[in-house]
């Protein structure tokens, strides 16, 4: 059927389809408001944790205010507890809401591109979005494919489907005799989303919008499959480890200094005075709560959103967006990478492979002499396609790829196709066929010669040659065109014969000339990015597996497995590839028994991916998922990670946690980098943090039970618990990556955050600090101490309370150690100095604002925090002991082996 006898729709069937189908568009995932983003922050369990005390310390205080006479600043300790949930939650909420700002300029999707469409009997163009099922679009080379159509005529049609299948280069057909068996998507029809290489068709709509295959992939990735990420389980883990301890050591509190209390008026039948009674009670409840809440670690939301937002704009530096937070850190934990090929691994851009001229003295190599003039004609005249040169950085393929690859070659050798284009005259030409498989131009040259010159098939070409130029033997071309296609490689024929004046080689649509001679074959592949092989190295030897997922066929898989060190042809069998088909076939019972082995996964279908996606994660497995097509889009929107390309599709990139603005698959090595030194440093943050509860928490406990008052008031627990552990949280959490940790085995998701070296540190080092405190409490409040000289000669009375300037002593020691002890932390793990401060200048620069900050509150806001100032003797002193911490760590790394 022609164009000419094609009527279309009338207006009335196209409003009539529309209402019945629905338009041409991609129905968008409903968007949450700003105010409901916002409140999911406060869903965290520590967050939650930390509201149940901000609470119960506003309850104590409007007690203490209104009950007890007391000032305002009692109200210091609940403000400085929901200032720490706000500053966690706000900066969590502001750096992803950036981040969205930022990726919606990589994905504006355009649904008014005008398409040429046949209604009522004539061509008119309307917007994409307003095709209906069942009208007739007009298709031409350059164009998208606006919806699901079948087609009714196509000339040469070649459609790259590299967005929904990874194939780049699919030959399309209206002949139904001719329909290729193995293609993912009939040979009859082509697909929204696709883009016309070569050729013009007509076809006819059969689906628009979501029930297009473009569109069901979309809306496959808008599911949401609610995995929970490594950091998610571990910090839960903690928040309910912390919530138990802490209630449970209050509730013990209570029971315990309730039995105190009882018991002389049990068994010595004392009266019970129920005003005292209630006084102490209230007095018990209120250090109960003064516990949880000095147990709660208030820095560590902070903290980890502190990590997380210095990773994104870090991470962005080494072209990685981040558009979801926790996206940074569970790259530290993936064990598995499901990457794409094409695009990915490739460069999705045709190249010239092996280029084997049989005439040249170097067959991969043109020179000056008549075989290499007659071969640049060759390349350049029967052809099709042509180059972008505007751009200097990059050049840049219009029309066929694989054409297009030769004019590369072209250019490489030092050769301006245009300008041979220019000498020569077309006389007639034969335009690629399926049928065919070939094509041909006849044309005369500068010199005057008149040549044929035919390009194809290499099989069919070589049914067309006489001779083979430099005494090749058929057998010698079959069994290195069989290499090639074992490699999964494009292989194409170049034939030519130089013409009498009277001779018609083209007739009839076909070249009847048979006494051809075979210049020679070249094989052309989609190359692999140089950078690759070098990245899956990084990653395995990471400890990270790989698998190569791809719509491409199996041998050209294997072929890129090989290159880049995934596949190998000795050690590897069918046991390790599987097709997208025999995925399908598979039962999730017998796909989870094998997923582990697959390495290469041919064939696959978008469902295929996802399914591959769910079954390693029902074998614990963390996945990253890398891609830049449609067809990737239910893969990464089910995987952990889902890692798409700053050119892919917008389905992709809406649905990733990060977009790998460059393209490059070693991005991916660099973010696991990332991740695994943002987990290091929440780990540094949680020793420090906890150190400093433990510590605080056993002199609140232990003074529960003696009798003793605690050292620290409301306002100097303020600056130990919120301001210093932010400043904590700040200067821990901005440390630089270290190269080491790409060394380790990716971490047991299973395992604590808290791991067993890190317990023991934070309850020796926390009870070093908490005797160093009970051994001062003690002195102090039995001796008259005036200076930190007076600890080397005391003499004990009795109790008599603790002096103002006592208290500034144990306040300042408390802080001082913790201080040095910060230090301590930010080497944790690595077997190296503290004090080794390269690539570190937000640590020195923050640990100098807590020192300032720790001589402003003693020296000049004394009467504010309940101290006084310190005579300059007992500053050194103080200094110097605390900082033993650091130096017995100091000499621990000199003298003992590292690990």
């Amino acid at each position: 059927m022609t164009r000419q006898n094609l009527t279309g729709l009338s207006d009335e069937l196209v409003t009539r389809n529309r209402e019945t189908h629905g338009p041409n568009v991609l129905t968008p995932p409903a968007q949450q408001p700003l105010w409901k983003k916002f409140l999911q922050k406060f869903s965290d369990h520590l967050i939650i944790i930390l509201l149940v005390a901000g609470c119960l310390s506003v309850g104590i205080s409007i007690y203490e205010y209104c009950g007890l006479n007391k000032d305002a600043s009692v109200f210091f300790e609940p403000v400085g507890i929901f200032v720490a949930i706000l500053l966690a939650t706000g900066l969590a909420f502001f750096f992803e809401l950036k981040a969205d700002k930022e990726f919606e300029l990589l994905n504006q999707v355009n649904d008014d591109e005008p398409v040429e469409v046949i209604r009522s009997g004539s061509a008119r163009r309307v917007p994409k979005r307003d095709i209906v099922v069942d009208d007739i679009i007009v298709i031409s080379t350059g164009e998208e494919i606006p919806a699901d159509a079948e087609l009714i005529s196509s000339t040469h049609l070649k459609v790259d489907e590299s967005t929904l299948t990874g194939e780049p280069v699919c030959d399309k057909t209206a002949n139904t005799e001719l329909l290729d068996p193995q293609a993912t998507f009939p040979s009859n029809h082509v697909m929204r989303g696709t883009k016309v290489m070569e050729g013009h068709a007509v076809a006819r709509v059969f689906a628009v919008g979501d029930k297009t295959e473009n569109g069901k992939v979309y809306h496959a990735a808008q599911i949401d499959s609610s995995v929970r990420t490594p950091l998610n389980e571990q910090l839960d883990g903690l928040g309910s480890l912390v919530t138990k301890l802490s209630y449970t050591i209050a509730a013990l509190v209570v029971i315990g200094r309730l039995l105190i209390y009882l018991w002389p008026v049990i068994t010595t039948s004392q009266p019970l005075v129920m005003v005292d009674f209630l006084a102490y009670m209230l007095q018990t409840v209120m250090i109960a709560v003064t516990l949880i809440v000095v147990a709660v670690p208030e820095g560590l939301p902070m903290a980890v959103t502190l990590a997380l937002a210095y990773s994104m704009r870090s991470m962005l530096k080494t072209n990685n967006l981040v558009r979801k937070m926790h996206a940074c850190e569970t790259m530290g934990a993936t064990t598995v990478i499901c990457t794409d090929k094409t695009g990915t691994l490739t460069q999705n851009q045709m190249r010239v492979s092996e280029p084997l001229f049989f005439n040249l003295t170097d067959s991969g190599k043109l020179s000056s002499d008549k075989a290499s003039t007659i071969i640049a004609e060759a390349l350049a005249v029967n052809s099709t396609a042509d180059l972008d040169t505007t751009d200097n950085a990059k050049t840049s393929v219009i029309g066929n790829p694989t054409e297009g690859a030769l004019l590369l070659w072209l250019n490489q050798q030092g050769v301006d196709y245009r300008a041979i284009r220019t000498s020569v005259t077309p006389i007639d030409e034969l335009p690629f066929s399926t049928e065919r498989k070939y094509m041909a131009s006849q044309i005369l040259a500068s010199d005057g010669r008149k040549a044929l010159h035919v390009k194809g098939a290499p099989e069919i070409i070589l049914n067309l040659c006489a001779s083979i130029a430099g005494g090749k033997s058929r057998q010698d071309v079959l069994e290195q065109l069989e290499q090639f296609q074992k490699k999964g490689m494009r292989t194409l024929g170049f034939a030519y014969k130089e013409l009498l004046d009277n001779q018609k080689p083209i007739s009839d649509g076909r070249v009847v000339a048979n006494d051809l001679t075979l210049l020679g074959i070249v094989a052309i592949a989609d190359p692999v990015r140089p950078d690759v092989p070098a990245s899956i190295e990084e990653c395995q030897k990471a400890g990270i597996a790989i698998k190569m997922v791809t719509g491409d066929t199996a041998n050209t898989a294997i072929e890129i497995g090989r290159q880049i060190g995934l596949w190998d042809p000795h050690a590897d069998s069918d046991a390790n590839i599987v097709t997208g088909p025999q995925i399908a076939a598979m039962s999730d019972a017998e796909l989870d028994s094998r997923v582990q082995d697959f390495k290469i996964i041919a064939r696959a279908r978008p469902m295929d991916k996802k399914r591959l996606v769910e079954s390693l994660q029902r074998h614990n497995e963390i996945v990253a998922v890398t891609g830049d097509g449609t067809n990737d889009a239910p893969a990464l929107k089910a995987a952990h990670v889902g890692l798409s390309m700053g050119d892919g599709t917008s389905v992709a990139k809406e649905v990733s946690d990060i977009t790998i603005i460059d393209n490059s698959f070693s991005s991916i090595g660099k973010a696991v980098l990332w991740g695994r030194s943002l987990y290091q440093n929440i780990q540094r943050f949680l020793l420090f943090q906890l150190t400093v509860n433990v510590s605080a928490c056993l002199i609140v406990l232990v003074g529960a039970f003696m009798g003793v008052q605690s050292p620290l008031t409301v306002t100097q627990m303020l600056w130990v618990n919120l301001i210093m552990d932010t400043f904590g949280a700040m200067a821990l959490a901005s440390l630089p990556p270290s190269p080491a940790v790409m060394n380790d085995k990716p971490r047991d998701r299973k395992a604590f955050i808290i791991d067993r070296h890190m317990a023991m540190e934070i309850f020796s080092i926390g009870g070093l600090f908490f005797f160093i405190m009970l051994v001062m409490l003690y002195i102090c409040q039995h001796a008259d101490i005036r200076s930190m000289t007076d600890f080397l000669h005391v003499s004990l009375a009795q109790p008599n309370g603790l002096t103002l300037y006592e208290q500034t002593l144990i306040f300042s020691v408390f802080v001082m150690t913790h201080f040095w002890y910060m230090f301590d932390a930010r080497a944790f793990k690595t077997r190296r100095s503290a004090l080794r401060l390269k690539g570190c200048s937000g640590f020195g620069t923050i640990t100098a604002v807590i020192l300032v900050g720790q001589v402003l509150i003693v020296e000049v806001l004394y009467k504010f925090f309940d101290v006084m100032p310190m005579a300059l003797s007992d500053w050194l002193i103080i200094t110097i002991l605390s900082s033993l911490v650091l130096w017995v760590r100091e000499v621990k790394v000199i003298f003992l082996p590292r690990a």
